[in-house]
């Protein structure tokens, strides 16, 4: 039985508060948080206790630690955990700085502590049968994957401050599963982005709507698109092209009912957002953490896919700064 200390009570942090207490080989002991409210109702709702991090942190009998707090704690709080000895589960991203981050990738790497980041999309059952199908030669050889990830609406104004932007905070699901397909970094990255959405999300020096152009050394293309807007739902999309054929990875919609008539066809919505549209990858996620930690194997999405994935985030900011295609080795 894996003992978990979960250092987070927010809206993340609640849906991996369910997955640790319901696992049948997990045990959730302890939350913190720095605001009380949330993590006095997740230790109720749990009959579990409310500790401090460094509580949490230094209690022997705390196997391992699940991160949900801000992004600019992850680094730190990674850092204090693998030298206390746990096994460590961290949302994503690594943290609003790559320096920093390559910083507590270099401290992980001398800990020799386990570290599995959050990329809980990876877990998805379809882009899961997408990539097996792909990797067994379905489609030959893939030369353009396409990556559609569009929310349902913008974030307040004052998430989207401290977020670190749209290419750090949104898009980096769609960096990291490209990667994860093609099973490589890509050579170059070239960006286009802009504030359509809300004009206060421009104000705030970011954007809301971008696509960005990957190509991969050996000339495969991908491209991703992403919106924070979709007034009929959150769009999650994935169409991989081949030589030999195409895959694709449609929406989850709210149900299956199709309603035929004189006046057309129509369907339903997808699902509305991404804690309904990804419950089910939330709970593949722990429990491939939980299992890697019981046979002592390899996370299936490691810390140096959370510094690659940030690394092109980066490499997508200057891109749109500089109005120009950017090579990915000057920020790996």
């Amino acid at each position: 039985m894996l003992s978990v200390g979960l250092l987070g009570a927010g809206r993340i942090g609640q849906v991996h508060a369910a997955n640790i207490a319901h696992h049948k080989d997990s045990q959730l002991v302890a939350v913190s948080d720095v605001f009380a409210e949330p993590a006095s109702k997740l230790a109720k709702e749990y009959a579990i206790e409310v500790r401090s991090t460094e509580a949490i942190l230094s209690d022997p009998a705390i196997d391992a630690v699940l991160i949900a707090t801000s992004t600019d704690t992850h680094s730190d709080l990674i850092e204090a955990a693998v030298a206390a000895g746990k096994s460590v589960l961290c949302e994503k991203p690594v943290d609003l700085s790559l320096e920093r981050a390559k910083r507590c990738q270099d401290v992980v790497a001398k800990s020799k502590q386990p570290v599995m980041i959050g990329f809980n999309r990876r877990f998805d059952p379809n882009f899961a049968t997408l990539k097996a199908a792909f990797h067994a030669g379905d489609i030959g050889k893939g030369e353009l994957l396409t990556v559609t990830s569009f929310d349902p609406a913008p974030p307040p104004v004052s998430y989207v401050k401290v977020s670190g932007g749209l290419y750090r905070d949104m898009m980096i699901h769609d960096f990291d599963i490209v990667c994860w397909l093609f099973g490589a970094v890509p050579q170059r990255v070239s960006a286009a982005g802009a504030s359509l959405v809300d004009p206060e999300i421009g104000a705030a020096g970011d954007v809301d709507t971008a696509i960005v152009t990957l190509q991969f050394a050996d000339g495969r293309l991908a491209v991703i698109k992403n919106s924070r807007r979709a007034a009929f739902g959150y769009d999650q999309r994935i169409e991989l092209l081949g030589s030999t054929g195409m895959l694709s990875a449609e929406n989850m919609l709210e149900n299956t009912v199709v309603k035929a008539t004189s006046a057309g066809v129509t369907s339903a919505k997808p699902e509305h957002f991404f804690l309904e549209r990804y419950n089910k990858a939330y709970q593949i996620e722990w429990n491939a953490f939980v299992e890697a930690i019981a046979a002592k194997t390899a996370f299936p999405a490691s810390l140096a896919d959370g510094v690659n994935a940030l690394a092109l985030a980066e490499a997508a900011n200057a891109s749109l700064k500089q109005g120009k295609t950017i090579e990915l080795a000057h920020f790996l």
